[in-house]
C-alpha cells in the first residue's frame, strides 16, 4: 500500500473543507444534491462517451493501483537477474527452466522463457520491445481516462452554476431569496473545480508517475535478460542494470554490499 496516495487526498479535502469552515462557513452548505447529479453525473457521462466500454472497464482496477500500489523495487529484480546469470553461467541456460516458476512478475518471466528455448537474440529484443510498447500504450489509455476527466469536470460546474443562475433569475420577484440560491448555484462550480484538482488530475498523475517507472523496469529486465543469454559476466550484467538507477540508490546498494563484504 502506497500511503501518500491516501494521505495527500484527505490531506487536500480537510484543507479545502477546513478553510472554509475557519472563515465561519457552516460545513452543511457545501453539500447540494442537484449540483452533485449535474457535475458528477455529467463528468462521468462525457467521460463514458469518450472511452470504449473496454477502456472503462479497468477503472476500477487503475483506482486500487493509484491508492493501494506502491512502484517497483528495480534492486530487488537486478539482484533477481544477477543470480539467474550465476546459475546460467554455471549450468547453462537451459538450467533457467527449473527457476520459471519461482519467478513472479510475467515480463521476465516470458524473456527467460524465451532465452530458454534458444530465441534468436535479435528476435527476443524485438517481442519484449513490442511487449513494452504494448504496456505503454495500455497505461496511457488508463490515465487518459481520468485527464479527460478532470477537463470535463470543471466545465459541467459552470454550467451547473449557469443552470442554477438561471434559474435564480426566474425568481427575481423575491429578493431575499436571491441571495442563498446564488450560493447553492456556485456550489456547482466548487465541485466541478474541486473534484478535478484534488481526484481526477491528481490520479492521472500518479497513474503516468507509476507507469514511467515500469517502464524503466520493464526497460532495465530486457537488458538483463539480452545480457544474460549473451553469457555476459554477472558482475558486468549488475554494472549495466544499476545505470538504470538514480545516483544515490546506487550508493546505498554499493554502502550495503561494501558492510556484507
Amino acid at each position: 500500500m502506497d500511503p501518500t496516495a491516501l494521505i495527500g487526498f484527505v490531506l487536500a479535502l480537510v484543507a479545502l473543507v477546513g478553510g472554509f469552515v475557519l472563515e465561519g462557513g457552516h460545513i452543511g452548505a457545501l453539500f447540494q444534491v442537484t449540483a452533485a447529479m449535474i457535475v458528477f453525473g455529467g463528468t462521468i457521462g462525457a467521460t463514458m462517451l469518450s472511452f470504449s466500454l473496454n477502456d472503462l472497464k479497468i477503472v476500477p482496477k487503475l483506482l486500487t493501483v493509484a491508492f493501494f500500489r506502491n512502484p517497483p523495487d528495480p534492486t530487488e529484480t537486478i539482484e533477481l537477474i544477477v543470480r539467474l546469470a550465476e546459475e546460467a553461467r554455471r549450468e547453462g541456460l537451459l538450467y533457467l527452466e527449473n527457476r520459471l516458476e519461482e519467478i513472479q512478475d510475467p515480463f521476465l518471466r516470458k524473456g527467460i522463457q524465451l532465452v530458454v528455448d534458444g530465441t534468436d537474440p535479435d528476435l527476443v529484443r524485438n517481442i519484449m520491445e513490442v511487449e513494452i510498447f504494448s504496456i505503454q500504450d495500455r497505461h496511457q489509455t488508463g490515465a487518459s481516462v481520468f485527464e479527460a476527466a478532470g477537463g470535463y469536470a470543471p466545465t459541467m460546474g459552470i454550467i451547473g452554476t449557469v443552470m442554477g443562475l438561471v434559474h435564480v433569475l426566474g425568481s427575481i420577484d423575491t429578493p431575499e431569496s436571491l441571495g442563498p440560491a446564488i450560493a447553492l448555484a456556485f456550489i456547482a462550480t466548487l465541485y466541478g473545480v474541486s473534484s478535478a484538482n484534488i481526484f481526477w488530475l491528481p490520479i492521472a498523475a500518479k497513474l503516468q508517475n507509476l507507469s514511467k517507472k515500469e517502464l524503466l523496469l520493464r526497460q532495465l529486465m530486457l537488458e538483463g535478460i539480452v545480457s544474460l543469454q549473451a553469457g555476459y559476466n554477472p558482475i558486468l550484467i549488475r554494472e549495466r542494470l544499476t545505470a538504470f538507477l538514480k545516483p544515490e540508490v546506487r550508493e546505498a546498494g554499493r554502502s550495503s554490499e561494501r558492510e556484507e563484504e
